[in-house]
């Protein structure tokens, strides 16, 4: 796990995302306990609060849970969940501002579907 210092993004919300990537590329599978926040804040060199923050906001989310005196765990589905979450961000961040500019320069539906496939087979 890396943490970007100089980044905008606060330190707590890099840590719950890179640990939404190992769930969802399977590191961390469902059911499975996750490093403690001693580990992390100890491995990354941060302190422990800034770690637990970012862990609870997975607890919030549904992504992990608590089992009282043993630790972090993957929640069932939890991969499920972020996939669906990022499906959204990525909805908003890059489709719709595709279509925007798709329509400002007069590319119909059919045409920037064929830029699709052909992006996908790059040619």
């Amino acid at each position: 796990m890396n943490i970007n210092f100089q980044s905008e993004v606060p330190i707590y919300l890099q840590i719950a995302r890179q640990l939404e990537e190992n769930i969802l590329t399977g590191v961390y599978p469902e059911e499975t306990q996750v490093p403690s926040t001693t580990e992390l804040s100890t491995g990354l060199q941060i302190n422990p609060a800034t770690v637990l923050k970012g862990m609870n906001q997975l607890v919030a989310d549904g992504i992990i849970y608590k089992k009282r005196g043993v630790g972090m765990f993957v929640a069932t589905g939890a991969a499920g969940k972020i996939r669906q979450a990022r499906q959204g961000e990525f909805y908003d961040n890059y489709v719709l501002p595709l279509l925007k500019e798709a329509h400002r320069l007069g590319i119909t539906a059919e045409e920037l579907a064929d830029m699709l496939k052909r992006g996908e087979t790059g040619k």
